[in-house]
């Protein structure tokens, strides 16, 4: 059964490589799928293809310079009769002499698809060599990312980064903020026309500190979110998310407000937030 796009490949590598303890995430600074392990362990990198092709082999050399640990992916489809598709303990063996990895998928009508290991890379043990600083990159990156929410192989698709998170998070939390001080205003408003707090319905709702008056304050919107680099994602606004009312205050923009239901299946885990210290790609 041939698969219409590489993006089909992702959930059953997915699965497999989490079967053997790395945790996953697709997408991550341009790799198809990223994966760790343990400390120490140089971080698993697959590319995929439908088919194998030269573009999939030079990518996979290229992804050597970040990980020893790089596998090529592609279906295994039993319908093809093509040269290639016949050829595959010469592919192995090809990718073998460059030290990279040979995984296939089989997909079946009736059952789960199949994964299989043709060609391990040439090491999967010991600190990664060279490409020190692109690795740091790729595996801040992963960490910073409180979830996966990428299917690796996308194309021409906004890809949920960390950058992307941390202006969320400070979206939502100046999204919260302007609530609540309008709900405090609408109550403080509604108390005046009464003469004063009618007793029954509770006290005047307090406003948030630095909510108050026309926008938020960087201060306020970094201690709500968690992310530290907050006044730097309001400065640059890279999404044009955020507008300056006044100086050190922040509203939302309806782009800000669309994003927060675009993206409203993104997690805010705590702990992702607490690990926040700004940067990531955009």
């Amino acid at each position: 059964m041939a698969v219409k796009r590489e993006t089909e490949l992702y959930a059953p590598l997915k699965n497999f490589f989490e079967k053997q303890g790395y945790e996953i995430k697709g997408e991550v600074r341009s790799c198809d799928l990223v994966g760790v392990r343990g400390d120490g362990e140089p971080p698993l990198i697959v590319e995929m293809k439908k088919t194998f092709n030269l573009s999939l082999l030079l990518q996979g050399v290229e992804r050597l310079k970040l990980s020893p640990a790089v596998y090529l992916a592609v279906e295994r489809c039993r319908e093809k009769k093509g040269a290639v598709s016949q050829r595959w303990g010469e592919l192995s063996s090809l990718c073998r002499r460059l030290g990279l990895g040979l995984v296939t998928v089989v997909f079946y009508k009736t059952k789960a698809p199949l994964v299989e290991v043709l060609a391990e890379p040439e090491t999967l043990a010991g600190p990664s060599r060279g490409g020190g600083r692109r690795r740091e990159r790729l595996l801040y990156e992963f960490h910073e990312r409180s979830g996966d929410y990428n299917t690796g192989g996308s194309a021409r698709v906004k890809l949920v980064t960390a950058y992307r998170e941390k202006a969320l998070r400070v979206a939502g939390a100046l999204e919260a903020a302007e609530r609540e001080a309008a709900l405090a205003a609408a109550e403080s408003a509604a108390a005046a026309d009464s003469g004063g707090p009618v007793a029954a319905a509770g006290p005047v709702r307090a406003p948030v500190a630095g909510a108050l008056p026309g926008g938020v304050t960087p201060a306020v919107l970094r201690r709500l979110s968690g992310v530290p680099s907050a006044a730097a994602i309001l400065q640059h606004n890279y999404y044009g998310w955020f507008r300056r009312v006044a100086r050190g205050r922040y509203t939302l923009t309806a782009a800000g407000s669309a994003a927060l239901l675009e993206y409203a299946a993104v997690s805010v885990s705590q702990s992702a937030r607490d690990r926040g210290n700004g940067g990531g790609d955009v």
